[in-house]
């Protein structure tokens, strides 16, 4: 059994990504989505061969990236996804822009599902659209798409959504069921539904994942997915990202993206995707969910000794925590004072929409000891 641990921190603080480098060294960075885990060995050996060759040139018009993923798709989740209805580009931001610009008209309405990934209100509007906003519906121990709001926004003239699946911040994975039911109401509206579904590896196990496309027919005729290995495998400098369709008329919008969409895919990125989809990283990155497993349970453990008025629920994948503070009295960004007054940086609440005033998302893609430390740090705020 792989294990996957993080690195030293004084190793980590070696790095010069933005993780490393925008706050001073006395701060633990718990912001931005950076894992502290060292690279899967087969990508490792895949970059250091290019490099000894020199294989930095452009991407090939043909490469094995899209029959790859097809079998990571199958082996992972059981979904036949076609190859050759796939199309790389340099991320999956470029990839949700370039496809909304396809599918929606300058100022139509976009349905997102906030609290949400921050940049979907900027892709949006990057794309000539505007937000429609449709909050999760809270069940009290869960988050579930609202399918009556999204409904209602369709009805109210909204032409696309675009979707979190798994959902960032909240970690929800969402079920079989709902995104069925979601890919029937676009298609009765004739509205796109575009996944982004980076996150989709780091399903843990006992959840598993449903690939939008994989829901039936509606959503096959309704859905573009955007996939990479960037947040999984941390690659997210490299630049490398697929988009996925499962129709005549849908495969048909992503083959008439201009060629310097596909163009845009780093080399490097590509040949690290390939490297991350390959069976040979199956046993590195089921070692990683273990540990990102244990730090889930670890993090809930803490806060209930610690901060126990916050409130978490444990997510059902990737690495990311969106926890309440709102019982602290803190404000609405409580991020602002646990980065001045505490030396932790976390992403900021409200940026993911108004239902994230009051909370806080913590990273914990990294050890234990960083993440004991972060909430003894913050800890010491209470009651102040």
């Amino acid at each position: 059994m792989l294990e996957v641990k993080a690195l030293p921190l004084a190793e980590l603080r070696e790095r010069s990504s933005e993780k490393w480098r925008e706050y001073p060294a006395d701060v633990l960075p718990l912001f931005v989505a950076e894992t502290d885990f060292p690279l899967a060995p087969a990508i490792s050996s895949a970059l250091r061969r290019a490099v000894d060759n020199g294989d930095t040139g452009y991407i090939a018009s043909r490469t094995p990236l899209p029959e790859t993923y097809a079998a990571f798709a199958m082996r992972r989740y059981g979904w036949h996804a076609d190859p050759s209805r796939m199309r790389t580009t340099a991320d999956v931001s470029m990839g949700i822009v370039e496809i909304l610009r396809r599918v929606t008209q300058p100022g139509e309405r976009v349905v997102v599902t906030t609290p949400v990934y921050p940049p979907f209100f900027d892709l949006v509007s990057e794309a000539g659209a505007e937000v429609a906003r449709v909050p999760l519906l809270d069940t009290g121990t869960a988050w579930e798409l609202d399918l009556d709001g999204i409904r209602a926004a369709f009805e109210d003239g909204a032409t696309a959504m675009l979707l979190c699946n798994p959902h960032n911040p909240t970690g929800t994975v969402h079920s079989r069921d709902s995104l069925t039911a979601l890919a029937e109401i676009a298609d009765e509206f004739g509205a796109a539904v575009i996944s982004d579904e980076i996150h989709a590896p780091l399903a843990q196990p006992g959840t598993g994942f449903t690939p939008f496309l994989d829901t039936g027919e509606a959503a096959e005729r309704v859905g573009y997915a955007v996939v990479s290995a960037s947040k999984a495998f941390n690659l997210a400098g490299l630049k490398c990202a697929l988009m996925v369709t499962a129709s005549d008329r849908t495969s048909a919008i992503v083959r008439g993206l201009p060629i310097e969409v596909e163009w845009r895919t780093g080399q490097f990125g590509l040949l690290a995707a390939v490297a991350a989809f390959s069976e040979e990283s199956d046993e590195w990155l089921d070692g990683l969910l273990r540990t990102l497993d244990e730090n889930r349970v670890l993090l809930e453990d803490l806060l209930a000794s610690k901060i126990s008025a916050a409130r978490y629920r444990i997510p059902d994948a990737g690495y990311l925590a969106w926890i309440d503070l709102s019982g602290l009295e803190w404000g609405d960004n409580p991020a602002r004072r646990i980065l001045k007054e505490a030396g932790v940086a976390l992403h900021f609440g409200p940026a993911f929409g108004e239902p994230g005033r009051g909370f806080v998302r913590l990273n914990f893609g990294t050890s234990p000891e960083i993440i004991t430390e972060a909430i003894e740090r913050i800890a010491t705020l209470v009651g102040r």
